[in-house]
Order: structure tokens, then sequence, then C-alpha cells
């Protein structure tokens, strides 16, 4: 190939076609080229950007519609997908917003928060990706999510702390948000007083503390992995001197995104971190394991105590699972229990940043 300054440069071939089909239909989201899909070789014009992003959400989107006809109710899955596209929409907007109004000194003297993102695709087209390959497992990026602004690189993050459910993995999605469901069927449960039901099954006490442990083991991994980075001498040191390329806020941000991507199965990165280190590839790797199959036993073990009941019918007090007003209550419990859990950590990250001009 030859350079706009006329120089040549090999550029590595291979079955690239191949492994873009699986890596984001499958939401694998490992790039044939480092710099993944936003390398012209994977994904050249703003037309295959969009054909992209409907690949990787084209199976997670479905899978609520499965689950509506395996449950004889088609109208649970449209509620259960209502929540995820809301979740979706907003998500959009609000890091659109972000990097449409370029915050920072440098974006506002370069007219547009371009930084890290490919002419091809613009602010918009960046936004789309970043927003639908960290609400699924794909971690695949056509723009390095470091180079956001401060607020526009938090929703990522915020992306993957709702636990990828909206639409989610494939598979995963779709069980993580059902998990959030039986909570939020628990809680509506406590405000009228009676014994909480969800598609004809009883959740009692065995079946919260299920739902509850499988909640909780991602944000333990996440903000353990990220304490221990910053809490032990030694180690503080290493990634304060080899790992974090931006000190200070930013720097906390890049190792919390670390272990936010690891924990929960994502894959993409803050650009900035260099994680080759025995710290970070250990750390990382031990929250990679048990992100992945911790919650997938909890998961398994609700499934089946639920599978072990007999189908209790509906009376007048049972909760509507279907309606906006279910869908409504759906999105604040998801929404609610990532704010507590997180929102400390990113107030120190990516909010401090973010809200110093």
């Amino acid at each position: 190939m030859h350079t706009v300054a006329g120089a040549a440069q090999s550029i590595p071939g291979g079955p690239v076609a191949s492994q873009e089909a699986i890596k984001l239909l499958g939401t694998n989201g490992g790039g044939f080229y480092n710099a993944n899909s936003a390398h012209p070789f994977e994904n050249p014009t703003a037309w295959t950007n969009l054909l992209q992003i409907l690949l990787i959400l084209a199976i997670p989107f479905a899978l609520p519609r499965t689950f509506g006809r395996i449950v004889g109710d088609h109208r649970q899955g449209y509620a259960i997908a209502a929540v995820m596209g809301t979740i979706f929409l907003v998500s959009l907007f609000a890091l659109s917003a972000f990097e449409v109004n370029g915050q920072g000194a440098a974006p506002q003297l370069a007219g547009g928060a371009m930084e890290g993102k490919e002419q091809r695709f613009g602010i918009l087209g960046s936004a789309l990706f970043g927003t639908a390959s960290t609400l699924t497992s794909t971690g695949a990026v056509n723009a390095m999510h470091d180079s956001f602004t401060p607020l526009g690189g938090m929703m990522p993050m915020i992306n993957m702390m709702l636990g990828e459910v909206a639409p989610g993995g494939v598979g995963s999605g779709l069980y993580g948000m059902l998990i959030l469901a039986v909570i939020a069927v628990f809680v509506g449960g406590l405000l009228v007083g009676r014994t909480p039901e969800y598609l004809g099954k009883r959740l009692g006490p065995r079946e919260i503390k299920l739902a509850s442990l499988y909640i909780l083991v991602t944000p333990t991994l996440v903000l353990a992995g990220t304490a221990l980075s910053f809490a032990i001498p030694p180690i503080r040191a290493d990634v304060e001197k080899t790992s974090i390329l931006n000190p200070g806020p930013h720097g906390l941000s890049e190792v919390l995104y670390a272990f936010t991507s690891a924990a929960n199965n994502n894959g993409s990165a803050f650009a900035g971190l260099t994680a080759n280190t025995p710290w970070l590839n250990t750390a990382l790797g031990v929250a990679m394991l048990l992100g992945r199959f911790i919650p997938i036993v909890f998961v398994l073990a609700l499934a089946g105590s639920l599978a072990q009941q007999q189908h209790a019918p509906e009376t007048a007090g049972t909760l509507p699972t279907h309606r906006p007003q279910f869908v409504g209550l759906l999105i604040a419990v998801s929404v609610v229990v990532t704010a507590l859990t997180y929102f400390p950590v990113l107030t120190l990250g990516p909010l401090a940043e973010g809200l110093v001009r």
C-alpha cells in the first residue's frame, strides 16, 4: 500500500471477512487487525459500519421474542425487548450528546471531539458502534474509547456495569435481564405486601438469594480488582509507573474500565492502559474466569429451583409482567442497582474528570 506521504507500507492480509462474521454475529469482538473495526480492511465505509452494528444486535434482540414463545406469552418477550430497547436508546443518546458537545479545551479548539475516531464514521457512527458493542458482550470497536470525552467514555463503562443486558450477549443478555426481572418482581411484591410471582413461579427466599448473588458477583470482581490495584503499595507503584498513560482521574478510569470489561466478558479497552504486566495479566485473567462462570452457576441454580415448583395460577394480586408499568419498574431497578453499586467509584474517575472544565 502507498501512504498519503507516498511511502510504501506492507499490510498483512488473510481471512478477514470470515473473521468479521463470527466477531460480530457471535459477539466475540476480536478483530483480525489491532485497530479492529476502525481498520479499513475490516470496516471500510459508513454502510458497512451499519451492517456490522446490525450483526452485533441481531441475535440478542431476537432472543426476547424466543423467550416469549417458550413461555407461551409473546407479551412477556415484548416487555423484555422494550426494556432492552429503552436502555439502549437512552445510552446512545447520552453518549452521542457528550461527544457532540465535545467537552474539553482540545475538542473545542479542534471544532469537534474527533480524536480516536474515523472520519468515515464520524461522531454519531462511532457512538452507535460503541453503544452496541458495550451493551452486548462484543467488545469490538470502531473508535478508541480512551479518546472519548470524559463523560462520553463513562457511558461504555456504564453499559457494561449494567450487566450487558440491553440486549447483552448471545443468551447471556437475556438471562441477565431475567435475573433483574426477578428482582423487580420481588420489589413489586414488597410494595403490595404479597409473595412475588413471575411467570407462574413463586419467588421465595432461595430464589431471591440466588438472584442477589448473581447481581453481586461482577461488581465484587470489578471493584475489588480496581481497589487492589491502588491499595497495595508495590502494585500501585507498578500500575502508576508502567500501566497508566494518563495520571489522575483518567488513570483510575483506565483501570476501572479494564476490570469492568474483563469481569463482564466484553473485551474492549481504554487504549491508554498497558495491561501487559504480571499484576494486570493475572488479575484481569482471574476476573475473566470468575466473571464468566460463577454467574452461570447461580443462573442454573435459580432455573433448577423454579423448575421444581408447580405452576401457580394467577390471582387478582398477581403483578402483571407484560404491561408498561412493569417495563418502567424493570428499567428503574436495572439503573438503581447499577447506580448504587458503581456511583462512588465513577465519581472518582470519569465524573471527576468530566465535571471539571
